[in-house]
């Protein structure tokens, strides 16, 4: 039981599966209308949930984004800034090259599965009653007031409203951990079975199992291209570097936490031969600002649900969205379903993402969260050598 409480991928699975199980045989077990009544439970619940999380994303942003560039922002030394420039790069890079990819293969692999003509005709249960809870900002908003914030905190020295923000942060976080991520398996439960219920479930598992397989090579391509740079750059062979990283990358599919893998990707990045102050700062740094494999997912995922509802992609607008996007990964915290969380509203504002689909973007997301994780860390050591080169004979102050 305790493995189950504490890992978060085991519970979306059970989640998943309980809710296709019972969206199947609850009709067979009751008559119709008791199954659609039980179903109708849930669909309240997820009703209420969704107006929770639309009044605590701009919260989110707000409470992630001002620690973040205020920190970044007063860094003791250069290196902070050039670890922060190289992994916003190195996220932009995943971001680009997966739109890329994508454009050019999901559109077959996906050809004739939409759920759009389904939703038309479904018959939609509806909860029992609503609860609406404005949210204090919309996104934009709050993320116009996020660098806002931000950047003027970095300017003043020893800030009080940053040590604020600080706390704002501690808070944000306890939610995310103690609420929102515990009630995520609940929430996509009812997703599934109310899925089933409109005859959509099919088509969302066999989007499912196409995109992960090719979301785990283009992980395992953008590893190579990193480490290829990094070798590149520090003269150093690219593919003994990764092997030497690869417990850090088995550590994180185990984890799937890039703050737990800190300890053995200190160790392996220090097995590399970089300067130990290099390391010391830059790898639990990039363990919470560097989410290269983690963009990936969310663009691939995003894109893959956008071709099944049928959703207009529009290059220039999504271009916006992977701009904002590397700033919400930097912001994100290093745990479970972090990232997908800091993202999630983003998503919603800019790509039109309902309640419904922001669950799905989260079930995918979270299925692969571990190896999405793994690339992250391992992807840490590249930048790591990156900076040892650049540092070699420079003061980091």
């Amino acid at each position: 039981m305790n493995f189950i409480k504490n890992n978060l991928l085991v519970q979306i699975i059970l989640a998943i599966i309980g809710g296709i199980v019972l969206g199947k045989y609850l009709p067979v077990i009751f008559n119709q209308t008791i199954s659609d009544s039980i179903i109708r439970v849930f669909v309240t619940f997820n009703t209420f949930f969704s107006e929770f999380l639309n009044f605590f994303i701009p919260l989110i942003i707000i409470g992630l984004i001002v620690p973040a560039i205020g920190n970044i922002g007063q860094g003791a030394s250069k290196l902070v800034l050039y670890t922060a420039a190289i992994a916003y790069a190195s996220t932009l890079f995943a971001g680009f090259t997966t739109f890329g990819v994508s454009m050019a293969v999901f559109p077959n692999l996906l050809a004739n599965q939409t759920v759009v003509k389904i939703s038309e005709t479904a018959t939609q249960l509806t909860p029992y009653f609503s609860l609406q809870i404005p949210p204090l900002l919309d996104i934009m908003s709050a993320l116009f007031a996020a660098f806002i914030i931000g950047i003027g905190v970095s300017r003043i020295q020893n800030s009080l409203l940053l040590r604020g923000f600080l706390e704002f942060e501690q808070i944000v976080n306890k939610v995310i951990q103690r609420i929102i991520i515990p009630l995520l398996p609940l929430f996509i439960f009812g997703i599934f079975m109310n899925m089933v219920h409109s005859g959509e479930i099919f088509i969302i598992l066999n989007v499912f199992s196409k995109i992960i397989v090719v979301i785990f090579i283009m992980h395992v391509a953008l590893l190579l291209v990193q480490y290829f740079i990094a070798g590149a750059i520090s003269k150093r062979n690219p593919l003994t570097a990764l092997k030497t990283m690869l417990p850090a990358y088995f550590t994180a599919l185990g984890t799937q936490s890039s703050a737990a893998t800190i300890p053995v990707t200190l160790r392996q990045a220090s097995k590399l031969g970089l300067k130990e102050d290099i390391i010391k700062l830059t790898i639990p740094l990039c363990a919470t600002i560097h989410l290269a494999g983690s963009t990936m997912k969310i663009v691939a995922c995003s894109i893959a649900l956008m071709l099944i509802q049928g959703i207009t992609i529009d290059p220039l607008t999504f271009s916006g969205f992977i701009f904002m996007l590397g700033i919400a990964m930097v912001a994100a915290p290093g745990v479970p379903g972090g990232a997908i969380m800091a993202a999630i509203g983003i998503i919603g504002s800019m790509l039109g993402f309902d309640s419904k689909s922001q669950a799905l973007m989260i079930s995918l997301y979270i299925a692969m969260d571990s190896f999405g994780t793994a690339c992250n860390v391992t992807g840490d050591g590249a930048i790591a050598m990156i900076l040892d080169k650049i540092f070699k004979n420079k003061s980091i102050q």
